[in-house]
């Protein structure tokens, strides 16, 4: 900030920021609350069978029922929606905002950096999100929702599991896709070397197996190669980055 503000004015600032926040994620919120239908469509449907991962995959036709059991459920689960919708449509303005606040107090240099480093990471969020929901969780959702012991248990699956599942797997997913954006930062600070990670590719790929299959529980190999393949090339997009990192000035 100018160098003449006071700690007040700073708080102040910061206050009138945070107001800003709040509003934006209040009104998106509310807009995404009151266009349950059209949110609920995006929301409900990798659960069925005419989703476009599935006639891509040629997957068999399937059904999978969502049942509600408890009194306030589906009221709550739609508030928990709508809030995250707001803050995912409001969330570039609310970057923005608080982008603005701490601009000032940065140096030029500082803030080319910055502005790079916000964009990558909310971009490559924002394809975690979308791979998740066009190719993870379809497939997680329909293994795991037509899995069956025994043909006398009925699998009726829960709207709150079913939403809480696809939140935290986006959620995962948005930060796993940050791999590059983080892997960049630590070779500026000279922490990693693309040389390392090539003489590593084997023991990543592994690892990389493993987070998968804990990702996606499933006994399905093809579903598990589909999931390790976007993360092995985000470790194989590192690997360049770092290079080209490495040898920028």
């Amino acid at each position: 900030m100018d160098g003449q503000m006071t700690f007040w004015d700073h708080l102040d600032a910061l206050r009138a920021s945070l107001i800003q926040v709040l509003v934006a994620g209040t009104v998106m919120g509310v807009g995404a609350f009151c266009l349950k239908d059209v949110l609920f469509r995006l929301v409900l449907w990798p659960r069925s069978a005419d989703f476009p991962t599935y006639r891509w995959t040629g997957t068999p036709p399937f059904e999978l029922r969502l049942v509600n059991t408890e009194l306030t459920e589906q009221f709550m689960i739609h508030m928990k929606v709508a809030f995250v919708a707001g803050l995912l449509v409001a969330s570039p303005y609310i970057i923005y905002v608080l982008f603005r606040f701490v601009q000032p107090a940065l140096y030029e240099h500082e803030r080319r950096y910055t502005v790079r480093l916000l964009g990558a990471s909310y971009g490559m969020f924002l394809f975690g999100l979308v791979v998740n929901y066009l190719v993870v969780f379809p497939l997680t959702v329909r293994f795991l929702g037509t899995y069956s012991v025994s043909p006398d248990v009925e699998t009726m699956l829960t709207l709150s599991s079913y939403v809480d599942t696809l939140l935290t797997m986006s959620v995962v997913f948005g930060i796993l896709f940050e791999i590059p954006v983080v892997a960049w930062l630590l070779a500026r600070f000279g922490l990693l070397r693309s040389e390392w990670m090539s003489r590593y590719r084997r023991h990543a790929v592994v690892a990389i197996l493993v987070v998968a299959a804990i990702i996606t529980p499933t006994a399905d190999v093809m579903t598990l190669l589909v999931v390790s393949l976007p993360i092995w090339l985000l470790y194989e997009l590192s690997i360049w980055i770092v290079r080209w990192s490495s040898s920028a000035p």
